[in-house]
């Protein structure tokens, strides 16, 4: 093959389309349980987070509720993923090779959302949300100054369906927990738990819990249809599980985008790495964050008990 500015400019082409479809056809969950917060500037305030809005009847002047400083802010990252290109290759005809790594980095520009929204829920129980705790805790501060109290939303029961007795434990505990959940004047949120979040190890039992009209000692399953069942291998722990309020504008986890995925390639037969190595490149950049919404919007259970 000639090589020149067109034939290069062609291969690319190619490799972007290759790449695009791949993006576009690849599976994808963070949706289910994430926001997605456009960052222009990369860093984003979310002390905001501290005031969970609820209407009051208007009596007098209106109550205007302060943000606190607890400071909670998500700052982005760069992230890239690079594939190099010999122009002995172009030259000789055999693109094929690129094809499938094209394939792989449309893949995982795909994907790279949930990878960082997962690894956001793996830290639930070891990373701080807007309030200075663990987004996954025993103690979360409710109440006015004065009236403090501490709530939790974090067990470590395991999740089961052998029995009523067991099912109740594990996810009756968490569905009771989320749906006694109340704002700083201590009305009640209304927290509605609609998804089971949960790793493979977990898959079924979750599933049976969602699906079946019986649990495995052959009672009655009262938890039939309550909830959605998300099951990703990211999660890194066999044991843990979550169960998640996902019906509201803002969601449990948050997905911050300053730069989205996007193909980029290196064509110039002038550059350096052209001239040095033979070398031309294309790859994928992205820059984004995750983090921590409401608290109230998620009970995470260890599984260790």
């Amino acid at each position: 093959m000639l090589i020149n500015q067109a034939t290069i400019h062609s291969v690319f082409v190619t490799l972007k389309a290759v790449f695009n479809k791949a993006f576009a056809e690849a599976p994808s969950t963070w949706q289910k349980i994430a926001m997605k917060v456009p960052a222009p500037s990369g860093e984003v305030d979310y002390a905001w987070l501290s005031n969970f809005p609820k209407m009051r009847e208007w009596i007098g002047d209106k109550t205007i509720k302060a943000l606190e400083a607890f400071g909670y802010t998500i700052k982005a990252r760069d992230f890239e993923a690079t594939v190099s290109v010999k122009r002995k290759h172009i030259e000789r005809d055999q693109l094929g090779i690129y094809q499938p790594q094209a394939q792989n980095a449309g893949m995982a520009a795909r994907e790279f959302p949930d990878e960082l929204v997962y690894e956001a829920v793996n830290g639930s129980f070891t990373k701080k949300c807007y309030d200075g705790q663990y987004y996954c805790d025993t103690d979360h501060p409710v109440g006015t100054e004065g009236n403090v109290s501490s709530v939790s939303n974090k067990g470590t029961m395991v999740l089961s369906n052998a029995t009523r007795a067991l099912a109740d434990a594990s996810i009756g505990v968490a569905l009771t927990a989320m749906h006694e959940f109340k704002d700083d004047e201590g009305r009640n949120l209304n927290i509605r738990p609609n998804v089971l979040l949960v790793p493979p190890a977990l898959h079924i039992t979750a599933k049976c819990l969602a699906n079946d009209e019986k649990l495995a000692d052959d009672t009655p399953n009262p938890y039939r249809g309550m909830f959605e069942v998300v099951m990703d291998g990211r999660l890194s722990s066999s044991t843990a599980w979550f169960l998640l309020d996902t019906t509201r504008p803002v969601k449990p986890f948050i997905y911050q985008e300053t730069k989205k995925p996007h193909f980029v390639s290196q064509v110039n037969p002038e550059a350096d790495d052209v001239f040095m190595r033979g070398e031309y490149k294309f790859g994928c950049e992205a820059e984004a964050e995750a983090g921590y919404g409401f608290w109230q919007l998620c009970y995470g259970s260890t599984g260790d008990a």
